[in-house]
């Protein structure tokens, strides 16, 4: 089995800075051209999917059915939904709030301000929909979903990163393949944005 995990393409937010968290702001044109570019690198790989999971916001939604190429319908589960930032939805990152510099400096240990999911939740709900799609031995999975929550379904995946991906940067259409061999995930592909130009 092999999970394809990519990250949405870029928003109007991204560019701005914002911490966009659950609102539904939709792909702008770059982050259309990014799917594209996705696209034609899976298809000059031959990869095509078996099923289809993405994040019910719509600029996931989008980057899904452009790199799925539509041929499998598209299945939208809330487990997949940004972290939920709360009151902070919408905070500009360049002039954060104090308690957010504070969790985001190692939100992996530190408990997320009041009103803000907590990373436990993240994990927990990456954790219960990994366990749900990776039932089926032989088949390629696409999953889009935003940074957070990949971040936590890559952990779930590889417990042996030791909680790498958490502090990794992961850009707008980037991808990440995690195989099932011997009993374990692997992620023998990484794919970001800047590698597709």
């Amino acid at each position: 089995m092999d999970i394809y995990v990519i990250r949405h393409g870029q928003t109007d937010a991204n560019l701005s800075h914002e911490l966009q968290g659950r609102r539904d702001i939709p792909l702008n044109e770059q982050g259309r051209e990014q799917a594209r570019r996705l696209r034609a690198l899976l298809d000059e790989r031959g990869i095509l999917f078996d099923r289809v999971y993405s994040s019910p916001l719509g600029r996931a939604v989008e980057t899904t059915r452009i790199v799925s190429g539509g041929s499998v319908p598209v299945v939208t589960d809330d487990r997949l939904l940004e972290m939920d930032y709360g009151p902070y939805e919408g905070m500009d990152l360049r002039k954060p709030a104090p308690e957010v510099v504070t969790f985001f400096s190692d939100f992996v240990h530190n408990p997320a301000p009041a009103g803000m999911e907590q990373l436990s939740s993240v994990t927990a709900r990456a954790g219960r929909f990994v366990e749900d799609v990776a039932r089926s031995s032989g088949e390629r999975i696409l999953v889009s979903t935003h940074a957070i929550l990949m971040k936590g379904i890559l952990e779930y995946l590889t417990p042996g990163s030791r909680g790498s991906y958490w502090s990794k940067f992961i850009g707008n259409c980037a991808l990440y393949q995690c195989v099932w061999l011997d009993g374990a995930f692997s992620v023998p592909m990484e794919v970001a944005d800047a590698e597709r130009r």
